[in-house]
């Protein structure tokens, strides 16, 4: 059997810091949950817990419908600065 791979523990940034609430209008704090091509990022990458993931998922959906943020970006659009106008 293979053996299994031994990964570094990520912990929850947003638990640490002791975050109850996230405003949907602070795309600069979005942009660590987002790929390049404005996808939510997994648990498993960013290493939030459930509460906060889930917390983040909602307010990304809430940035996309309130036009601060691009739902995805087409392979045909390519973008060099992704995060450059998130600011």
């Amino acid at each position: 059997m293979a053996e299994k791979r031994k990964y570094k523990k990520r912990f929850c940034k947003y638990c640490e810091s002791k975050v109850d609430f996230m405003d949907y209008k602070d795309v600069g704090a979005l942009r660590f949950s987002l790929s390049e091509r404005y996808k939510i990022m997994p648990r498993r990458l960013t290493g939030n817990c459930k509460r906060h993931q889930d917390m983040i998922s909602s307010v990304i959906k809430r940035a996309r419908a309130a036009a601060l943020v691009p739902y995805t970006v087409t392979r045909k659009a390519v973008i060099t600065a992704p995060f450059e106008n998130l600011r």
